[in-house]
């Protein structure tokens, strides 16, 4: 068996299917001294599934900076620590990017155990390009979304963002403004049992006349020639 060193594993899991985890992240939360999750009880049902026990501590958006210090302390005691996040890869739009930051300032060990990604897992499905600019979630404001989508539309390059199921209409809206020439592709529910997917002209895509829950993953295309 390889020895697990100390230090900080930035750990992805599934972004629906509990089956999506790869064996050696199985191994890395079983012999972690400590799991850092956005919220215990969604990471709870994973951690049984697998029946993994270890201490976990909160870790998310509104407490990241002021437990830093705390956690980096835990691995200068040689404790193997993970990070993971409700969905995904950690620090990719989701808390993890300040305390790797920090780790790598202090000389303390990091380590990625790649897996699930909704970016990944979109863009193998949308039948676009291969060369993409991952943004994460736009601005919800008029007046910043317009600032940004400005910049955006003169990258010729396919674009992923994540946008609440609650905001698509809202950014549907600005995607004809800004990038009417381009095709979209919309993902929801990616590996679950209503995993759908819409792809359109964006143009031509209507609005979701339905309420939606959780995050989508859209992707816009190059320009059409």
């Amino acid at each position: 068996m390889e020895k697990i060193a100390s230090g900080l594993y930035v750990v992805s899991t599934p972004i629906g299917n509990l089956e999506d985890i790869t064996i050696r992240a199985i191994k890395i939360l079983k012999n972690s001294n400590f799991i850092l999750c956005e919220d215990t009880r969604r990471s709870s049902k994973l951690l049984n599934y697998y029946q993994i026990r270890g201490k976990l501590i909160p870790y998310h958006k509104f407490n990241e900076r002021k437990t830093k210090d705390k956690i980096i302390n835990l691995m200068k005691k040689n404790n193997i620590v993970s990070l993971i996040s409700d969905a995904g890869t950690p620090a990719i739009s989701d808390p993890g990017m300040i305390l790797v930051d920090q780790c790598l300032r202090e000389k303390v060990n990091v380590h990625p155990v790649p897996g699930p990604s909704a970016v990944t897992s979109a863009v193998s499905i949308s039948g676009f390009d291969d060369k993409y600019i991952f943004y994460g979630f736009p601005p919800k404001t008029d007046a910043e979304a317009d600032k940004t989508f400005k910049v955006l539309r003169n990258l010729n390059y396919c674009i992923v963002f994540f946008i609440t199921a609650k905001k698509i209409n809202f950014f549907l809206k600005k995607f004809r403004e800004y990038f009417i020439n381009r095709k979209i592709f919309i993902a929801r529910e990616m590996t679950k049992v209503y995993e759908s997917s819409i792809r359109d002209e964006v143009k031509s895509v209507r609005d979701f006349s339905t309420s939606l829950k959780g995050e989508l993953t859209v992707i816009l295309s190059k320009e059409s020639n």
